[in-house]
């Protein structure tokens, strides 16, 4: 992907990047690739060494990041780590938020974000998040389709330092808006996503040829990005991580919860949280979510 360059006046401010996981660190190396100048850190260094390569400076704690920043995108994997990092309910919260932007690029849960939101500026700090639909393919593509929520103010100041990792960004409304679009996104996707694992399980166990399945789909109105990519993993039990099973059942937890308190039925969703987690428990959390087919395999061993 050729990715937009940034021009002399927005290159000259380091932009800070926590977070360089599964998601983070491809992420983090689109906007390097584009010209923003980056300091990093993330809490196993070892992740750092293709940002370090891509030209980006290393920061030897979240201090001297946030030392040197007005603007910080955090792509940790859950709220407990990002109270941690930033010290949140400590008196060192205030000193590592104050006078900063946060983005938060994290999938947590929509009130946990209202509350670091309300945390953050009363501290004197401005939050924006942006919660990105896609899995890792699409991180390192820059292809990831951003679900932006927070001031106005705040949220079109921050759209250029979040384009390079993005082809798509999406104004979601206030706080937690945004957080609750991507639950939406979510339950659509973790759902088709078992939905595809079943017709598999199912084709497999008559004895039909998957390969001749996959080519029924690719050829019929379901065929989409999800399909082309998650089907061949399907066929090749290729479990290989792009977006991890434990990822998809917290998903599915943070779901139910919204769902729970505005009293929605979920009945779809409340079947896949129970795949998810089954398969979880059966030793595939940091696998990749096709593996629910195996808490599908497993119920059907039981029947037989």
């Amino acid at each position: 992907m050729q990715h937009e360059q940034l021009d002399s006046t927005r290159a000259a401010s380091l932009v800070g990047f926590i977070g360089l996981g599964v998601m983070g660190q491809p992420m983090a190396l689109n906007l390097a690739r584009a010209g923003v100048p980056l300091i990093v850190w993330n809490r196993s260094p070892e992740r750092t060494a293709p940002l370090a390569a891509a030209g980006a400076h290393v920061a030897p704690d979240v201090d001297t990041l946030l030392g040197q920043v007005e603007l910080a995108i955090v792509m940790l994997v859950d709220s407990a780590a990002i109270d941690a990092v930033f010290g949140r309910g400590t008196p060192a919260f205030a000193a590592r938020v104050a006078g900063k932007t946060i983005v938060s690029m994290s999938s947590v849960a929509p009130d946990y974000a209202r509350g670091l939101c309300a945390d953050i500026e009363a501290a004197g700090g401005r939050y924006v998040e942006c919660p990105v639909s896609g899995s890792r393919k699409p991180a390192e593509a820059g292809q990831l389709v951003g679900l932006i929520g927070g001031r106005e103010e705040d949220v079109e100041r921050v759209r250029s330092w979040i384009a390079p990792m993005c082809r798509e960004i999406v104004a979601c409304g206030g706080a937690g808006d945004a957080l609750l679009m991507k639950l939406s996104v979510n339950l659509y996707l973790n759902t088709m996503l078992a939905g595809l694992a079943e017709a598999v399980n199912f084709a497999e166990r008559q004895g039909l040829d998957l390969a001749v399945l996959q080519a029924a789909i690719d050829a019929g109105p379901m065929a989409c990005d999800v399909t082309r990519v998650k089907m061949p993993k399907l066929t090749a039990n290729d479990f290989s991580v792009q977006a991890a099973s434990s990822d998809a059942w917290a998903s599915c937890q943070l779901i139910a919860e919204a769902a729970r308190s505005k009293n929605i039925a979920s009945p779809l969703l409340n079947l896949s949280l129970a795949l998810y987690g089954e398969t979880v428990t059966l030793g595939n959390g940091r696998n990749d979510m096709v593996s629910v087919i195996e808490a599908i395999r497993r119920r059907s061993d039981e029947l037989g």
